[in-house]
């Protein structure tokens, strides 16, 4: 897991070009007003889901797997707290589903706060809760899913 501000995003180019290309797309984009929902950049290779939600208590939530893509999180307004723990061969207690690229899985999680201007970039080793912070809080994010 990578966290930073956006005006440090030119020194993760050398992750690869699709992580450069959602970068760049986060840095150059005005998402105050977009449309919630999925924003294709690259066909299914490289998109956008853009939501808008209020924070919730870390009790109610577990860590979430990816396979197919890296997530890219940017925080756009408010802030949040992100779990997060190394995936060391826990078992998913709501099995993989390919077409969702999702699954499930309990655990321990070390929490990091994610405010305004800052992204996460979370690759498939890489379990996450999301969405996170008490008292609720209002968060416009953007996740740019990178194809592996």
């Amino acid at each position: 897991m990578i966290i930073d501000t956006l005006e440090n995003a030119s020194r993760y180019g050398s992750l690869g070009p699709r992580i450069a290309n959602a970068l760049d797309y986060i840095k150059t984009t005005d998402f105050t007003s977009m449309a919630i929902g999925k924003h294709l950049i690259d066909e299914e290779r490289l998109f956008a889901i853009v939501n808008d939600y209020q924070t919730i208590p870390c009790t109610e939530v577990e860590l979430e797997g990816h396979r197919q893509y890296i997530d890219v999180q940017y925080i756009v307004s408010g802030s949040e707290l992100i779990g997060y723990a190394p995936l060391q061969g826990q078992t998913p207690f709501k099995q993989y589903d390919k077409d969702e690229d999702f699954a499930l899985y309990r655990g321990e999680a070390t929490f990091v706060r994610v405010s305004a201007g800052m992204f996460a970039i979370l690759y498939p080793q890489d379990l996450h809760m999301p969405c996170l912070g008490e008292p609720a809080v209002a968060v416009r994010k953007v996740v740019v899913k990178v194809l592996i």
